[in-house]
């Protein structure tokens, strides 16, 4: 059996005037735009994207030595996309770091080439490290979405494919007592304990906190537009951290600040904070440790789904759940117990009358 051709949509090809071959990406209702020869090469396809994609053809050599398109050529044309450009600095940051290592070693492979066999057996051998299996899975499933939406390859051969079960819990929950300590260690006033405050009472992403400053702030709330998601969300300022925001300079750019009087960048302050934690003797627990606490102590607190949605910026009740699976069941039993007990003394006093 043959090769499969691979269609693209819009595509024109002929012969000029002059017996030359031509290509061109022809929209209906568009100008036509120019691609090089031949098709389905590595330059053609960078072309035929970006022109799918709207953006002006830049004529660039991403020609491997082999002459095939690869895994190299297609993370190439990814990283260059505008689907690529719309995530998050943090994402982007996740993605590239992902798909570059899995390119060290598998950048050679021609996309045509790589079928669910192959998936299942790169994913098996990182099988004892199942949250590292799954997060490559979930890039990998991408990149080939992105090679069906070019018209590299017909079909996604990693679609459908499930996970590694895991036991993992990710980054670890801080508990009461750990807050304590590390308050103990860095005491009210000090920097360590204003990042703290605005973690655990905001309930935000470091990526977050990091920006958070007074032209955020007005009539007692804090407007927060997620880095990652785009979600924008208006959070209350508790006392406990508005005691702490009120010994803050209102003319500094943000709440936090290097010791240069600059703000923080996502990574100096997840190191910095890093060695925070160190210092308290908590090496098990980090910047979005304090997320989940937040989520925690709204859980016992007894905040419906719906209502620590409204603080974190959580989608889905599914991404709650595990962020507040840590919440004290003894707390959550007695009061799901007193609320039994208030229905039932309804219920009786409605019997009487």
């Amino acid at each position: 059996m043959g090769k499969r051709e691979i269609a693209f949509m819009h595509l024109h090809t002929y012969n000029d005037r002059h017996g030359k071959p031509r290509a061109y990406y022809t929209p209906p209702g568009s100008k036509r735009i120019p691609l090089p020869l031949p098709v389905g090469s590595s330059e053609f396809l960078l072309a035929y994207a970006r022109a799918v994609e709207g953006e002006k053809l830049v004529r660039v050599n991403t020609k491997t030595p082999s002459g095939k398109d690869t895994f190299r050529d297609l993370l190439r044309l990814y990283l260059g996309s505008a689907l690529y450009s719309k995530l998050s600095s943090s994402s982007k940051h996740n993605y590239r770091r992902i798909l570059e290592k899995f390119c060290e070693k598998y950048g050679n492979l021609p996309v045509s080439q790589f079928s669910r066999k192959h998936a299942s057996a790169i994913l098996g051998r990182l099988s004892q490290t199942p949250e590292a299996a799954n997060t490559l899975m979930k890039r990998l499933r991408l990149l080939m979405n992105y090679a069906v939406d070019i018209g590299m390859i017909p079909s996604n051969p990693m679609a459908g494919m499930k996970g590694y079960a895991s036991n993992e819990e990710g980054y670890h929950t801080w508990t009461e007592g750990e807050i304590a300590q590390f308050t103990a260690r860095h005491l009210p006033g000090s920097k360590a304990y204003l990042a703290l405050m605005l973690l655990l009472n905001t309930g935000q992403r470091k990526s977050d906190a990091v920006r958070m400053g007074w032209e955020d702030v007005s009539n007692g709330m804090i407007w927060v537009k997620q880095q990652k998601t785009k979600t924008e969300l208006m959070i209350p300022i508790i006392s406990e951290l508005q005691e702490v925001l009120a010994n803050l300079p209102v003319d500094a750019p943000t709440f936090l600040l290097t010791e240069y009087g600059r703000p923080y960048s996502v990574a100096g302050f997840g190191n910095w904070m890093r060695a925070r934690c160190d210092e308290a003797g908590l090496s098990n627990c980090s910047s979005h440790g304090l997320r989940k606490a937040c989520s925690r102590r709204l859980a016992e607190a007894g905040c419906t789904f719906h209502e620590i949605k409204a603080i974190t910026g959580h989608k889905t009740d599914t991404e709650v759940r595990r962020y507040t699976a840590k919440a004290d069941q003894r707390q959550l039993a007695y009061r799901a117990v007193d609320k039994l007990k208030e229905t039932s003394n309804k219920t009786k006093s409605a019997n009487h009358l």
